[in-house]
């Protein structure tokens, strides 16, 4: 028998010799390959990404053409020659919106790459992240990843743009606003949003009253009549009344995929507490599949970790996944923060100047960010106006003279300089100082001890056997009880501040610290006679009816101080109505020099956003909306990030 050396037998010495070869050059140049492998997986991303278009647009029956699309190379959407308008009224002026987009494009940045964690660490332990039953800012900030609404605000011009709506119409007089919903919207099982969807989500969910979604039925029972489907990809909202809000009402809340949740029973939903799926960047790591699989969602207590939605329909988000630990004490979180275990901490402003002022080299490797924006809120001292809780007890603020009284005993400057550094200017009522809400006209209320003491005389409060403490003319002591949350040495300090601010003047101020996983049933149950929070604004311009309006005292809504006044309801119903922005400005005026007359808050600060976030992350923007994390990326080593902006 012959051995030959045959055709075969050279190719196979060939493939082998190609093989070793490649093998000897990607250990030698393993460095300079990897980042053309991560090219290649993205061009794969992108054709996949490109293919799920195609696939979406040939469904529904769209032509396309090749136009970019920022969020992912797809190709977009031909305005004008495409468009189909038999879903609209006739005669009705269409909003056209542009094709949703990443507000600076990552995938155009030096250095950009695909993956990676980003870690943020909450002040607080949420106990929900369910979309309209969580209850803090916290819940929030997950569902903002996750789920989408028909319209949001653009983080530059903050003008309101289309996300899962393409299209819009607004009726001339305010009564109603028809939507189109882009077809290629999905959620993250590639199942197709649909006005079905958003008619469940308004009137199934949201306004079912056996749903714990308490806050945000109260607004929109207000304002909604009716939510109906004009076609699979067309909805119409219709309002009681014309109201400035009613876009928002209609376009600003999360959509929900009515074949996930209505598998759930009302009791199933409300016990939730990581029921979360949209149509977003991000998905619940853990979801449960079913009414039998609760047991998989996520439990507060720990990390919430949401994952990239690979069926977003406009793209990808350039992280793997980004995770939210609960870290309760200032200092924890500072070293939490310096030790890698965190992406992004909110500093406390001590830390935030210490830091700044002791480290030189601390911006080497972290942006340290400040900056006032929309979402930039106020702190406060909140005064029980009327009964409180189950007892029915009132407090001595059911009395403007007291809270008057209350505020003038504050020195805020100094607390501002004391307490944040001198980081924050001294509040004056509810509207951010530079919206054109804010009464310019109108000055917080100052420090005046002497003033305080006439108007405690005035309301009965003297010390009347010369012990040094206020008594009314039943011979009741001044005292009171001041509500805080635990795990910061902020509330701490304002506490003892306030405290003893008070008992200079006569008054017994007594702590309750609690967790702030308890505040909520605290605020539900009006169950105190003060506590301090702060507020922050969703939009640049709020409907101030949820939180000030009379009839936002029934339980669920947000006057947990139970504070009435027929001036400010009067105002806050004509301005709600007042549909040129000019002159509703000037409600809004009026209204604010109320609130600052009655002080159902002492409002104490104005605070800009500050953040600590590690130079490991590239495209960090300081928007008039925020930040945007769901356009961050992990930069390739030899990259020269740019600096925040």
């Amino acid at each position: 028998m012959q051995n030959r050396f045959g055709i075969k037998d050279f190719v196979v010495i060939l493939l082998l010799l190609a093989i070793l070869s490649t093998l000897w050059l990607s250990m030698i140049q393993r460095d300079r390959q990897w980042p053309v492998l991560q090219s290649l997986l993205e061009q794969g991303r992108n054709i996949e990404s490109r293919m799920s278009f195609i696939e979406t647009r040939l469904q529904s029956g769209g032509a396309f053409a090749p136009t970019g699309n920022a969020l992912s190379g797809a190709v977009g959407v031909v305005p004008a020659v495409t468009r189909d308008e038999s879903w609209a009224r006739a005669g009705i002026s269409i909003a056209w919106q542009p094709e949703p987009a990443f507000p600076n494009d990552p995938t155009q940045l030096p250095g950009y790459r695909s993956g990676g964690e980003f870690v943020e660490i909450f002040e607080g332990q949420p106990q929900k992240v369910t979309p309209y039953l969580y209850a803090d800012v916290y819940g929030s900030r997950v569902v903002d990843r996750v789920s989408e609404s028909l319209a949001t605000f653009d983080p530059k011009t903050m003008k309101l743009v289309g996300s899962l709506s393409d299209a819009w119409q607004i009726d001339p007089d305010g009564l109603w606003i028809r939507a189109h919903i882009n077809p290629k919207a999905r959620f993250s099982d590639r199942s197709s949003v649909t006005a079905e969807d958003v008619r469940w989500t308004y009137m199934d969910f949201i306004m079912n009253t056996s749903i714990d979604a308490d806050r945000t039925r109260s607004t929109l029972a207000d304002v909604l009549a009716d939510v109906k489907v004009i076609d699979p990809l067309t909805i119409e909202f219709h309002f009681k009344d014309s109201l400035f809000t009613n876009i928002l009402a209609a376009m600003g809340n999360p959509i929900l995929p009515k074949h996930f949740y209505a598998q759930f029973e009302p009791s199933q939903v409300n016990q939730s507490t990581g029921l979360l799926m949209g149509s977003g960047p991000f998905m619940m790591e853990r979801l449960p599949t079913g009414a039998a699989d609760l047991a998989s969602q996520w439990t507060p207590g720990t990390d919430i970790v949401i994952v990239r939605n690979p069926n977003w329909w406009c793209g990808r988000a350039p992280l793997d996944q980004q995770r939210f630990r609960t870290i309760k004490d200032d200092l924890a979180r500072l070293v939490a923060f310096r030790n890698n275990e965190a992406s992004m901490v909110l500093p406390t402003s001590p830390q935030f100047n210490t830091v700044l002022r002791d480290e030189p080299e601390f911006e080497k490797n972290n942006y340290a960010l400040k900056w006032v924006n929309m979402r930039s809120g106020y702190s406060f001292i909140a005064w029980q106006c009327g009964p409180r809780g189950e007892t029915g007890r009132l407090t001595p603020f059911t009395d403007a003279r007291v809270r008057q009284a209350m505020t003038l005993l504050l020195d805020r400057e100094k607390m501002i300089r004391d307490i944040w550094d001198g980081i924050g200017t001294v509040s004056k009522g509810p509207f951010n100082p530079e919206s054109p809400a804010a009464n310019a006209a109108l000055s917080p209320m100052p420090f005046n001890p002497d003033a305080a003491m006439v108007l405690l005389k005035e309301a009965g409060w003297e010390d009347r056997n010369r012990d040094g403490i206020l008594e009314n003319a039943a011979g009741e002591k001044f005292e009171f009880e001041y509500t805080y949350a635990t795990g910061g040495e902020i509330g701490e300090r304002i506490a003892r501040f306030t405290q003893d601010s008070y008992k200079k003047a006569g008054i017994v101020m007594t702590t309750r610290p609690i967790d702030w996983s308890r505040y909520q049933d605290i605020i539900k149950s009006r169950d105190f006679d003060a506590l301090t929070m702060a507020w922050s604004a969703s939009a640049p311009e709020s409907d101030p009816k949820q939180i000030y309006h009379s009839e936002s005292m029934a339980k669920g809504r947000d006057n947990f101080t139970q504070w009435s006044s027929p001036a400010a309801d009067s105002l806050i119903e004509q301005g709600r109505r007042t549909m040129d922005e000019q002159s509703r400005m000037l409600i809004w005026h009026q209204l604010e020099a109320v609130i600052a007359k009655e002080q159902p808050y002492t409002f104490i600060r104005v605070a800009p956003w500050l953040r600590f976030i590690k130079r490991d992350f590239g495209n960090v923007r300081m928007y008039k909306t925020g930040l945007s994390p769901e356009e961050f990326f992990v930069p390739s080593p030899s990259a020269t990030l740019q600096p925040a902006s």
